[in-house]
């Protein structure tokens, strides 16, 4: 049976990156009707957090990447990799090393200076060492000193790596825990993972850790190392540009099938096709089709994707998310409030729920200020007889509805003579305190007779005291 697995390390949020691999671990799984599991790899204690690891756990429930296993920590299985490294030790594939810092840094100059590349020089190879009580000896994998590591990467393709160009990694520390070479191989091998994806940062450790899992006797994965994600300035993620907590997507009112859906894209591809449901995704996904070259995360692109999605999404979903970021901004609404009709108006506009929650919250509690380029635009004395005469009839009105609104509006620009910017722009700069919003006339029904007529009358004073 094919089965996957994503591995974070909880020293930090689940970024774009890592999603990224989940979900191609994810897909492949499901498209081959497989299992996957999530392993957490928390032996780094200094670094480790409960509040990364709850941060990986909230990103994948977010994104609905479910997993057939886990999640395991490695914390809870030393038994197994110290079992592991004893076997090693046994069959002669491991062995005590008492080289000190001081020993290691020293070569590591020597081997500099010479323009070597930095190794380890197998000093206490053959030395037998048994470990004594005060003795600090790491425990050393016996690498292979001939013939060549070659795998075949369902990205990079052929890869071969001469044994000697690997030194003898440690495997256990001074105070017997496992190193990350050490568990990832163990817990694969026991976990029965028949293909890895990871980021390409990896790529270095792959050939290492087949020498170990062979020396384990056991059957190495399929690999397929990902290209990284850069910025769209061609360099390394930045906070600014993707490289925050997945979650910070969620806070910011992005959907979770839309984040999909623009990770997916990031280095993957069918046809032109830009836009997919999950069963799509399944169905298309291939690991053989995944691009050799970097991604570049561009946020213009996933406020596209997002927008398609809340355009299409069922117009109670988007109205429940928009309640939310109200309530959560302390904004207090009626519940009576036709907030389906304001959603509706405004969801083809916006990229976000954020943005759309911001752009409507003038038709529930009145705005503090004017937009300053709206306002000296809009509001200046030639808008005095135009919100004066819209004043002046809007007050007779006795059915609030958008037709009635735009015949009242259409009858004054035909008296006065003026075009539809000189009128409607300055009542939607009065209504709205800005000179963005949907047709003025719905604009206006939506916010209500009594809150119409109060910021004309506002508006009306502020060009006055100019």
């Amino acid at each position: 049976m094919i089965k996957t697995r994503f591995a974070p390390s909880p020293t930090g949020y689940l970024h774009v990156g890592g999603a990224r691999t989940a979900l191609f671990s994810w897909l492949f799984s499901k498209k081959m009707g497989g299992a996957f599991v999530l392993r957490i790899e928390d032996t780094d204690r200094e670094r480790s957090t409960e509040e990364s690891v709850q941060a990986i756990l909230d990103g994948m429930q977010w994104l609905k990447l479910d997993y057939d296993e886990g999640p395991y920590y490695q914390t809870q299985r030393f038994d197994r990799y110290t079992s592991a490294i004893q076997q090693l030790i046994d069959q002669g594939d491991a062995y005590y090393c008492s080289c000190t810092k001081q020993r290691l840094e020293l070569l590591r100059e020597s081997q500099m200076s010479t323009k070597q590349k930095p190794r380890y020089d197998g000093n206490c190879r053959a030395l037998g060492l048994k470990p004594v009580a005060g003795s600090e000896l790491v425990v050393r994998f016996k690498n292979p000193q001939h013939g060549e590591v070659i795998f075949s990467d369902h990205v990079k393709g052929r890869v071969s790596v001469n044994n000697n160009e690997l030194d003898d990694l440690i495997i256990a520390r001074s105070d017997g825990t496992p190193t990350y070479n050490l568990t990832v191989v163990v817990d694969d091998m026991e976990m029965q993972i028949t293909h890895v994806v990871r980021g390409d940062d990896h790529v270095n450790n792959t050939p290492r850790q087949i020498n170990i899992l062979k020396a384990l006797g056991a059957e190495c994965p399929e690999y397929a190392h990902l290209p990284m994600i850069l910025g769209d300035d061609g360099k390394r993620l930045s906070k600014r540009q993707g490289a925050v907590g997945i979650m910070q997507y969620y806070e910011d009112g992005y959907l979770p099938e839309a984040m999909l859906n623009y990770l997916v894209r990031l280095g993957w591809s069918h046809g032109d096709q830009e836009i997919f449901d999950t069963a799509e995704m399944i169905e298309h996904f291939s690991l053989d089709n995944i691009n050799k070259s970097a991604a570049s995360f561009n946020t213009a692109k996933l406020n596209w994707i997002n927008q398609q999605y809340m355009i299409a999404a069922p117009i109670d979903q988007i109205v429940d998310l928009v309640k939310q970021r109200l309530d959560k901004i302390g904004t207090v609404y009626e519940l009576e409030t036709d907030i389906d009709s304001i959603v509706e108006l405004y969801r083809q506009r916006v990229s976000t729920i954020n943005q759309l929650s911001d752009s409507i919250l003038y038709c529930f509690e009145d705005f503090g200020e004017y937009d300053e380029k709206a306002a000296k635009k809009a509001l200046r004395p030639v808008a005095l007889e135009p919100l004066q005469c819209l004043q002046n009839e809007f007050s007779q009105l006795n059915e609030w509805k958008s037709p009635a609104i735009h015949q009242i509006i259409e009858s004054i620009i035909e008296r006065l003579g003026l075009n539809m910017a000189k009128v409607g722009q300055p009542l939607r700069v009065a209504v709205t305190g800005g000179s963005f919003s949907p047709p003025i006339d719905n604009t206006v029904e939506i916010i209500g007779k009594a809150k119409t007529l109060t910021r004309i009358a506002r508006a009306i004073s502020y060009i006055s005291d100019k």
